[in-house]
């Protein structure tokens, strides 16, 4: 008698139970098995959703462009995890606002305490930044060069914006970028192409004026 063969896997959570987790049933296509609710994601409720929540037994998937609607996070370091809304990581930064506090950066105000969008540094506690700005400054600072905007602190900066899903690409900054492709200034044409030149100092040499 031949043995039975193993239950099929799901590509994307690489279980193959089909009980009540939330996963759904199983879906199979030219020898590719998924879970329908693998396929499906939980902000946009569309199909194709491949990026999953890391927290063990959480059967949220999601879309990377939709993450940022309902608060989820990839961490672009490490073992590159994501976490839907429910179990990212938080900030522990014990601090407190002063008044209505504005970003460091946009000048905006800021919410009245840490959450998805508003951020903190975890070292001077007081540079307070949303989450799009300071991700915006860190695609323009690159690795080496990204700091905090108030205290320049990078030891627990650093590592503390990565855990919390700021990407930092290991890249020259921009400013430098922007300096190696400046164009040259054009060069001025220097020689009089009249068919009889009159200056006296010949055609190779111009007046400061005229």
């Amino acid at each position: 008698m031949a043995a039975a063969l193993p239950p099929p896997e799901c590509v994307l959570c690489h279980r193959s139970d089909t009980s009540l987790d939330g996963c759904g049933p199983m879906l199979q296509v030219d020898g590719v098995c998924a879970h329908v609710h693998c396929l499906r994601c939980c902000v946009c409720r569309k199909k194709g959703a491949t990026v999953a929540c890391w927290q063990k037994r959480c059967s949220r998937r999601f879309h990377l462009p939709c993450s940022s609607q309902r608060g989820c996070i990839s961490q672009f370091f490490g073992d590159y995890s994501s976490f839907c809304w429910e179990h990212r990581p938080q900030q522990s930064v014990e601090t407190l606002q002063e008044g209505h506090t504005t970003c460091i950066i946009c000048m905006e105000v800021v919410e009245d305490s840490l959450s998805y969008t508003t951020m903190v540094c975890p070292s001077c506690k007081h540079a307070w930044f949303h989450r799009g700005c300071i991700q915006g400054q860190a695609l323009r600072a690159g690795l080496r060069h990204f700091a905090c905007p108030h205290c320049r602190d990078r030891e627990r900066f650093l590592p503390e914006m990565l855990q919390m899903g700021i990407r930092v690409p290991n890249k020259k900054p921009a400013w430098e970028q922007d300096e190696e492709e400046e164009p040259a200034l054009p060069q001025l044409y220097g020689r009089c192409d009249a068919r009889q030149c009159l200056y006296r100092g010949g055609r190779e040499q111009w007046q400061e004026e005229g």
